[in-house]
């Protein structure tokens, strides 16, 4: 099964729970990290996933310019990534995947 097939229902999931709970949340999303980084044991969690989506990033850079594209065109789900981590290298994965189908 193709990479985009997996990310795809994952990327719709995740994004309507994320929707969700930003409806319903009794706080900002500033405040909710500003609360999870006052604590050692919420903070380390958060870096861990700030580490993983700077490595994410840098794969979708890296996989851009591989493929003869410019960082102008990957800014979109990097920007995506430093707001709600996963959610860049799901739909990137998910573009990327439909866009080389039609190429080919």
């Amino acid at each position: 099964m193709k990479a985009e097939w997996i990310a795809l229902p994952v990327l719709l999931l995740f994004t309507l729970y994320t929707g969700w709970t930003l409806i319903v949340a009794d706080q900002s999303l500033i405040a909710f990290g500003l609360e999870l980084m006052s604590r050692p044991d919420t903070a380390q969690v958060v870096i861990d996933l700030y580490v993983m989506a700077g490595l994410g990033c840098v794969w979708m850079a890296r996989d851009q310019y591989q493929r003869g594209g410019s960082l102008l065109g990957v800014l979109p789900y990097l920007l995506l990534t430093a707001v709600f981590v996963s959610m860049g290298p799901l739909l990137y994965i998910v573009v990327r995947g439909f866009a080389q189908r039609r190429e080919a």
